[in-house]
């Protein structure tokens, strides 16, 4: 099964996050599929690059977002009209 989930990048005390599509049985900083996104918690504000492309075609082809890549997919929503 597929997740979507952040792996741990940047030096001690100042982490810095990709947003990953991986085997969920993989280890957090192991191997993944594809890279679609990352997230600067250090910033101010907060910096967060999504691919929504990517990740709706992932989601529709069954990966589960983790709750933190949840929270940060429904407060970065693609404007689209």
């Amino acid at each position: 099964m597929l997740a979507i989930r952040l792996t741990r990048m940047g030096a001690k005390k100042r982490p810095f996050y990709r947003i990953v599509v991986t085997e969920k049985e993989n280890k957090r900083d192991g191997r993944f599929v594809e890279i679609v996104g990352y997230y600067n918690p250090c910033r101010q504000p907060e910096e967060v690059k999504i691919n929504h492309e990517r990740i709706g075609y992932w989601l529709k082809s069954g990966a589960q977002p983790t709750l933190t890549v949840r929270r940060l997919l429904s407060a970065h929503k693609e404007v689209t009209q």
